[in-house]
This record gives structure tokens, C-alpha cells and sequence, in this order.
């Protein structure tokens, strides 16, 4: 089985690749580009990889997929039959709610689509690739909660210490200093 699987692995396969920063901050930015070069340089790794599109979403949580486009328009891309290789870096980059991993994973499987994480080593046509996903997706959704909930505390520590929190774009004031003032 395992010469079954390593030929169809190096079988001519049309991919995209799928990645996605979870905010627009300087740092992420720099992220993404370094992502990018991760996907070329994982191309420039298969030559049996025809690598035909990039689906990038930008200053996007992965917590509902319903709200990344680019995500989205991969899939659409998928149901048309526009590939058989989906690469994305790791499980947490996919998405990070359990059901919408698995439901949109199963639904390529059933089109003959495989999905690759490179860093989590999970192939979905695997035997296990199921159950190792399912873990990893479990601990991606538990992580994006922990983060959810230690912004939500600091947030309230700044609040409760007089303190302004983020960059001061909120929609009718001004920050003047540390505090905000009504821009009429």
C-alpha cells in the first residue's frame, strides 16, 4: 500500500495552494509574504506539481469560512474540477472550526480532490487522514478560542485601568491623547 500511495503522490498533479493571515498588522503582512515564499519553494520541491493558482485571504479570522473569500472561491474552483491538489501550510491555515474543516474536506474527497498540510503531514486520502485531521482541526479551533479569550481579558484589564486599547480608529471620535473625544 505504501508504494500505492508514494506513486500517486508523485503522479502529475494540478495544485493551488491556500493561505491565509488572520489580521492586516505590519507583522502579518510580513507573514504572508513569508508564506508565499514557503508555497514557491514547496513547489520548486515537486516537479510533478503544476502549481496553477494561489487562494490568499488577508486580515481574515479562519474561525467561519463563511467569510473567506478566497477560501470560498477555492472551493467553488474545486467543485468545476479546476484541480486535484489543494497545499495549504497547516491545519490552523485551512480553518480553524472543526465541523467546517471535515464538512469541506469531505466534500473534496468526494470529488476527488486531495487536501495536503505540509507542516501537519496529513494527506486527506490517507487511511487516517480523517482521524489525524479531526485532532489537529480540534486543536486549531481550542487555540483560536484560547487567543479569543486572552484578547477579550487584556481588552478588559485596559478598560478597567483606564487604558485605550487598539489604534484609535473608532468610527465618530478622535483620540486626542489618551482619551476620545466626539468628532461631530
Amino acid at each position: 500500500m505504501y508504494t500505492t500511495l508514494k506513486q500517486e503522490r508523485n503522479r502529475q498533479r494540478t495544485v493551488v495552494f491556500y493561505g491565509r493571515v488572520s489580521t492586516e498588522h505590519e507583522a502579518q503582512i510580513s507573514a504572508l509574504d513569508n508564506q508565499l515564499q514557503w508555497y514557491d519553494n514547496q513547489a520548486k520541491q515537486h516537479n510533478n506539481w503544476n502549481v496553477i493558482d494561489k487562494y490568499i485571504d488577508e486580515g481574515i479570522t479562519g474561525t467561519q469560512t463563511k467569510k473567506i473569500p478566497s477560501f470560498l472561491q477555492m472551493i467553488e474552483d474545486a467543485r468545476q474540477g479546476k484541480f486535484d491538489l489543494i497545499v495549504t501550510r497547516e491545519v490552523c491555515r485551512f480553518a480553524r472550526n472543526t465541523v467546517d474543516t471535515l464538512t469541506f474536506t469531505r466534500e473534496l474527497k468526494n470529488l476527488g480532490i486531495e487536501v495536503y498540510f505540509v507542516e501537519d503531514d496529513i494527506w486527506t486520502m490517507d487511511g487516517d487522514g480523517e482521524l489525524r485531521l479531526t485532532l489537529m482541526a480540534t486543536l486549531a479551533q481550542d487555540e483560536s478560542r484560547k487567543i479569543s479569550e486572552r484578547v477579550h481579558a487584556g481588552q478588559y484589564i485596559s478598560r478597567e485601568n483606564g487604558v485605550l486599547y487598539g489604534n484609535g480608529n473608532i468610527l465618530g471620535y478622535d483620540r486626542v491623547g489618551s482619551t476620545y473625544v466626539i468628532n461631530p
